[in-house]
């Protein structure tokens, strides 16, 4: 199998071109190439596909072979790939995904993608909808016990459920031992990545993040776009001014509009090709 390995940020998975090549268990071959040790390395496998409801198709698997909903690092490396490999000249495309149609705009210098923007759609509010086991209209700033602890979470959906929670020290947390806790936390049916965050100033957070079905990663698009949402709902920054998000693997810059869409912006970069026996 070809694959090409591409990172947003250091959020890295493995990319296979599946106008060419064909996985017949992506759910396997996805915990075979990210093993770190015996594998290729990464924090999934995403699949490019041909789609009758939009320009490109996204299939994205976990780790661990759970296939999520949504990536957004991931989604700017399709968009990096399928313009760098001649499979579009467009700079406006569509990308289907689980959570729905999203829009990129690329950004070539000399020929290759370096930025990319995508409108990732609407922030989901609503706990049923996230999903969550509670009722109303929202969840912001509101107390859960995590291994005996009350911490406050505002719960967010970038089509994948996200709880963002404020916290002193961002980098002496051990993600390792707390974040399994609250990703398996029974108020959320499907489990949830959690975003660990310190407001720096007026318009930038820290962040680090614990994925559902991955573990700690270096960056999570979603997980960003999240974070900026939870701290506009919670006061800290307003609406429609760009924020920026600070993660392990670099920055993303991401704004929640007045209408409730949240643009995402950000680098991709190819590490490296080959191919591997599966």
């Amino acid at each position: 199998m070809k694959f090409t390995k591409m990172q947003g940020i250091g959020n890295d998975y493995i990319y296979v071109n599946c106008f060419e090549e064909k996985v017949p268990d992506p759910e396997r071959v996805s915990q075979i190439v990210s093993d770190r040790h015996f594998g290729i390395g990464g924090d999934g496998l995403v699949l490019i596909m041909p789609s009758d409801k939009a320009d490109f198709r996204m299939r994205m698997f976990n780790a661990d072979g759970s296939e999520g909903n949504m990536c957004g690092n991931a989604t700017r490396c399709i968009g990096k790939f399928v313009y760098d490999n001649g499979l579009t000249d467009k700079t406006e495309i569509t990308l289907e995904t689980r959570s729905g149609i999203k829009y990129l705009t690329l950004y070539p210098e000399n020929g290759k993608v370096k930025t990319v923007l995508v409108n990732m759609g609407k922030a989901i509010l609503k706990p049923s909808d996230i999903p969550m086991n509670a009722e109303g209209d929202s969840f912001i700033n509101k107390p859960i016990e995590v291994s005996g602890k009350e911490v406050f979470i505002t719960a967010v959906s970038m089509g994948n459920p996200h709880a963002v929670t404020y916290v002193e020290d961002v980098d002496g947390l051990e993600l390792e031992k707390i974040g399994p806790a609250y990703e398996n936390h029974p108020l959320f049916p499907e489990r949830v990545n959690t975003e660990f965050i310190k407001v720096l100033d007026s318009h930038t957070i820290q962040m680090r993040v614990w994925e559902r079905g991955s573990g700690e990663t270096w960056a999570c698009g979603t997980g960003a776009c999240a974070a900026a949402v939870a701290s506009v709902e919670n006061g800290y920054f307003r609406r429609g001014e760009e924020i920026t998000v600070k993660l392990r693997g670099g920055d993303l810059f991401i704004t929640y509009k007045e209408d409730g869409t949240v643009l995402m912006r950000g680098p991709a970069e190819t590490v490296f090709t080959g191919e591997i026996d599966v």
